[in-house]
């Protein structure tokens, strides 16, 4: 079936590769605020699984520098999307958390993203859904691997 997919000049990995990537850029797209980037908006989602994280934990969860992750906190604690708090255990370092607005920018985002979705899967035919749902396993393998 695969080798149907791709175009003449992308080889069937390629051809998949691409794909999943423009599916998760148009899935990225939909979120609250435009004003966000990218990068601020993973450690919005990261605090948000997580929890409450420390300047350090979340340059290492993100593979950034702290000076990096440090300029990415500023910008949201000036959008107020995020706390700022000295540890309740030392005060020498910083608890990073979401704001309430925070919180309602994760689920304003998670709304659109799962709206955005599901309109997009319910135009097509039951066979197509089915097919998806075959594949779902086999797709979140190959990303937690």
């Amino acid at each position: 079936m695969l080798s149907n997919m791709a175009p003449d000049n992308l080889s069937d990995d390629q051809d998949l590769r691409l794909t999943i990537q423009r599916l998760a850029r148009r899935i990225r797209s939909m979120q609250a605020d435009d004003d966000v980037t990218e990068g601020q908006r993973a450690v919005l989602f990261a605090l948000s699984k997580n929890g409450t994280q420390t300047l350090g934990s979340l340059s290492e969860h993100e593979r950034v520098t702290p000076p990096s992750m440090n300029r990415t906190v500023n910008a949201l604690v000036q959008l107020d999307l995020v706390t700022r708090e000295p540890a309740p255990d030392d005060a020498r370092k910083v608890s990073i958390d979401l704001s309430a607005s925070g919180r309602a920018f994760i689920s304003e985002t998670r709304r659109r993203r799962d709206a955005w979705f599901t309109t997009r899967l319910d135009a097509l035919p039951s066979d197509q859904r089915q097919m998806l749902r075959e594949v779902a396993p086999i797709l979140r393998d190959l990303a937690d691997r």
